[in-house]
This record gives C-alpha cells, sequence and structure tokens, in this order.
C-alpha cells in the first residue's frame, strides 16, 4: 500500500512537471490547433489542485480495489488517477498522459527511490544520531575512569571506559558518513532505457533532458542515463552495505557492553516491577543489549541479501527485484528495532568505578611492558625476557614488581618515575583520545 501510494505522488510529482513544461514544448504537437498548449498546461494544473492529487489511506484502499481487478500494481494506480481526472476537464483531456511511454519501472523505481531517501533522512539517521550523541556524551564523561583492557580474554594494558566507547563514537561517525553519502537514483527512459516509445510520439523533443529535469528537479533524486529496464539497484546496495557496516559496529559494541556488564563494570538501573528472571530473583538481563543484537543481526541478513540480489538482473529485466523489493522496510526495519533497543539500554548504565578500581588492582603484571620498553630506552640486557620470567604465570603484586625495579640500573628519575606507576595510571593518552572525539 505504502509503495502504491508513494507511486501516486511520484505521478503528481511528473505531472506537475508536465503542468510546468516551458512553452517550448509546443513542439510537441502537431494538432496545436485543436488547443492552446499554453492554455492546457495553465488548466491542467489548476486541474490538478482541483483534483486533490493526495495519497490517504482510502485512495491507497481504492487502489487495492481496482489492483483486485488488474493483478497490476501500477495499472491500478494509473486507473485511480484517471478516475480522478473525471469531471475536470483539463485533467480528462491529458488522461492518456497519465502513464505516456512510461515502462511500470519509470515510476516505480523513482518511488522506491523518494521511500528510501525518506526512511534515511528522516528517520533512520536522526536515530542514529541519537546512539551516536549518547555514545559521545558516555566518553567524555568517563574520559578518566580507568580500565583493565582484554585481549585474547586476558588481561592487557590499560585503557579508559571513555576511550572504549570514543572508538566506538569514531567508527559509527564514519559509518554514518557512508550512509547519509548514498545518491539515491533513479531513471526516466522506458522499456529498456533508450526513449524508444518517447521518441516514436516526438521524435525531435529532448527526452532525455526532460526526464533528468523530473528527477533533479521536481524528485529531487539524481538521474541516472544509463539503465535497462531498470534502474540497476546499485545505489542501493551501496546504501544497505553502508548499514550493515553500522550494524556490525553495532553489534560488537552490543556484545562489549554486555560482556562490561557481566564483569560487574556497568551496573543496569533497575525499573519496579520489572522481572529479570521467572525463577531467579535476583537477576538483572542485559536483555536490551541482547535484543540489539539480535535485531541488528536480522536487519544484516535482509539487507545483505537486499544488496547482493538486487543489481543481478537477466539481461534487460527480470521480475525477482520486485518482490525483493518488498522487504526493504524489513531490514531497515530490524535495524531502527536494534537502535532502540540500544538506546533504551544505554539509557540504564551506571558506572561500578569500584569494580573497575579492584580489578585494576589484581593486575600489576600489565606494567611488565612499561618497564620493560625503558629499559629497552636504556640498552638494559634482555629486557623482555627479563620481565617474561618475572611476570609469565605468576601472581603479581605491587610489592613484587616495585622491587624489580629497583634492582635495575635505570637513572633515578626514571627509576621513580616507574615506581610511582599503577595500573589505574598506565593508561597513555586515552583520556586524551577520548575527550577529542
Amino acid at each position: 500500500v505504502r509503495l502504491s501510494m508513494g507511486t501516486a505522488a511520484n505521478w503528481c510529482a511528473i505531472l506537475r512537471s508536465v503542468a510546468t513544461m516551458p512553452s517550448s514544448a509546443g513542439s510537441m504537437t502537431s494538432s496545436r490547433a485543436a488547443f492552446s498548449i499554453s492554455a492546457w498546461l495553465v488548466l491542467l494544473m489548476s486541474s490538478l489542485v482541483q483534483a486533490k492529487c493526495t495519497n490517504s489511506e482510502a485512495d491507497a484502499a481504492a487502489i487495492k480495489e481496482i489492483e483486485r481487478t488488474t493483478n497490476h500494481d501500477v495499472k491500478a494506480v494509473e486507473y485511480w488517477m484517471k478516475g480522478r481526472f473525471k469531471g475536470h476537464p483539463g485533467l480528462e483531456r491529458a488522461a492518456e498522459f497519465v502513464h505516456f511511454a512510461c515502462t511500470s519501472e519509470d515510476i516505480n523505481n523513482a518511488a522506491h527511490a523518494l521511500m528510501l531517501k525518506a526512511a534515511r533522512d528522516e528517520v533512520m539517521l536522526p536515530a542514529l544520531d541519537g546512539i551516536i550523541d549518547t555514545l559521545r556524551r558516555m566518553a567524555h564523561q568517563l574520559a578518566g575512569v580507568p580500565m583493565l583492557s582484554r585481549t585474547h580474554g586476558q588481561t592487557a594494558s590499560p585503557t579508559t571506559v571513555g576511550k572504549e566507547i570514543a572508538n566506538v563514537v569514531a567508527r559509527l561517525s564514519t559509518a554514518r558518513a557512508r550512509i547519509a553519502a548514498v545518491k539515491p537514483l533513479a531513471k526516466m527512459n522506458g522499456a529498456v532505457g533508450n526513449y524508444n516509445a518517447h521518441l516514436s510520439a516526438w521524435p525531435k523533443f529532448d527526452w532525455e533532458a526532460f526526464s533528468k529535469g523530473v528527477i533533479e528537479k521536481q524528485l529531487k533524486l539524481s538521474f541516472n542515463p544509463y539503465t535497462i529496464q531498470i534502474e540497476p539497484h546499485d545505489y542501493m546496495a551501496e546504501l544497505f552495505d553502508a548499514f550493515t557496516r553500522a550494524n556490525t559496529i553495532l553489534i560488537d559494541w552490543s556484545r562489549d557492553v554486555w560482556g562490561y556488564i557481566s564483569l560487574g563494570y556497568f551496573k543496569q538501573r533497575t525499573k519496579a516491577g520489572e522481572i529479570g528472571s521467572s525463577t531467579m530473583p535476583h537477576k538483572v538481563n542485559p536483555i536490551d543489549f541482547e535484543n540489539a543484537e539480535g535485531n541488528f543481526g536480522l536487519a544484516s541478513a535482509v539487507l545483505t541479501h537486499l544488496s547482493q540480489k538486487l543489481p543481478v538482473s537477466r539481461w534487460q529485466r527480470d521480475l525477482t527485484d520486485s518482490t525483493v523489493l518488498r522487504n526493504m522496510g524489513v531490514g531497515l526495519g530490524y535495524a531502527l528495532l536494534g537502535y532502540d533497543s540500544l538506546a533504551k539500554g544505554l539509557g540504564k548504565l551506571e558506572i561500578n568505578e569500584a569494580a573497575l578500581a579492584a580489578d585494576l588492582d589484581a593486575a600489576w603484571e600489565v606494567l611488565a611492558e612499561p618497564i620493560q620498553t625503558v629499559m629497552r630506552r636504556y640498552g638494559l640486557p634482555n629486557p623482555y625476557e627479563q620481565l617474561k620470567e618475572l611476570t609469565r604465570g605468576k601472581a603479581i603484586t605491587r610489592k613484587s614488581i616495585q622491587a624489580f625495579i629497583e634492582g635495575l640500573d635505570l637513572p633515578k628519575a626514571e627509576k621513580a618515575r616507574l615506581l610511582k606507576l599503577t595500573p589505574a595510571t598506565y593508561t597513555g593518552q586515552a583520556q586524551d583520545l577520548a575527550r577529542r572525539v
């Protein structure tokens, strides 16, 4: 139904284009004596307004009723529009120009492009921007909160909570830019892209320029001059792939937050009356992040199929894209559900600095990295091997690590600097990076 009304709205825009064509369009007719082209165009524009070329739910229902007979959605829209013209002399006279020289895809491809553009610009990007803004605020607020890193599941060089969130912000911002940069394309060039029917009626008229004007000036889309019967859908593949990349980043982040909650680094605010488990009363499950992950996965599965299938069409056209295109909203809808779940989950998070500090204080072995690096600077022998012998597979404490530092032949200032170092202060440039995102 939404496609039918998008198609109807698209047709209205096309007719408005015809109604505002320059007077030179008079060269298109060989029977100007029948009526004045310029006067007819004025009448046509006036009649369009009177006919209320709208797209209400009642109109959609009327179109669907016609389609029961035609079994062809575009033809149903055409007949509906002609029916709306009745009682308006200017429009009745122009009725056979409703679908003049067009193939159905001339209408549908532009309708799809308009809907995709609106969905992206008015729904998807604002929702994604909300996620990015929330994460950016968190990155700034938590820029200085130290956290133990884990690579391969094992303790690694410390970072800050804000820096890890800033990584996500940077990645998402790049993905967002890719989504926004895709230009929706449209064509209006007939059954196989050559203006065959158009030129058979008016061979001297510049149909390509006219079609480009309709696409770019009236519909505010980008014109694709080289197509088969369908617009090749390459821009759709690019757009859906861009959304999929954003989904992948958000799946990665959802899993990481899930893990941080499991480690106790984040707490979740509880809500009176909510239940985490039907048998275990103590549980507060990270369901929002699990729901987000699941929906992003579904979205990417649908969008990936769309991006792989849509650019492929047998010879000048087959119909396999038509049924697949009906699922654009499904893929984007699942992504939107993912955004909503993730936003809800982020809103419940509270940092648990005590748990973060406890993990850091139990991981003095991470200082093996800076110690052996300073040893390298001053030419001490076998720095990596010495620290490996000291730390690998052993419980390292502040006392044991500082005793090792005391025994090193280092300048006093360097030794004092290393002795002051703790896992919580060994975060490099993390805080600055988090604040800059």
